[in-house]
């Protein structure tokens, strides 16, 4: 039985929820202008909110990509830092963590160094 068979499921179900998700923002970014210099100050703006939500789901589609590629190769679960097994359940929590929970803080801690 394969024990990210579930896992695998759920990031294939946000996978096209986000891509989803990106085709709308891509759509509304292509959406006509005003010719009013305030509504267009004001598209401007929104058309930044827009790019900055598109970044952070190209990001996580790439996240999702990556994880599914390391369920196909047996690489997923497995501590990028120490090569210990990350556990099902901080892998069902956040299926795309790429390190154990002991690794991730070590890591966070020396970001905010």
């Amino acid at each position: 039985m394969d024990p990210y068979a579930e896992i695998r499921e759920i990031l294939l179900a946000k996978q096209k929820e986000l891509s989803i998700r990106l085709e709308k923002l891509k759509e509304n970014l292509r959406s006509g202008r005003s010719a009013d210099s305030q509504e267009q100050a004001q598209e401007l703006e929104n058309a930044e909110v827009i790019d900055a939500l598109g970044n952070e789901t190209r990001l996580e589609l790439t996240k999702i990509a990556k994880a599914l590629d390391q369920i196909e190769k047996n690489t997923y679960g497995i501590c990028v830092d120490c090569g210990q097994e990350i556990p099902l359940a901080r892998l069902k929590v956040h299926p795309f963590a790429d390190r154990c929970i002991r690794c991730a803080t070590a890591a966070e801690a020396a970001r905010r160094r």
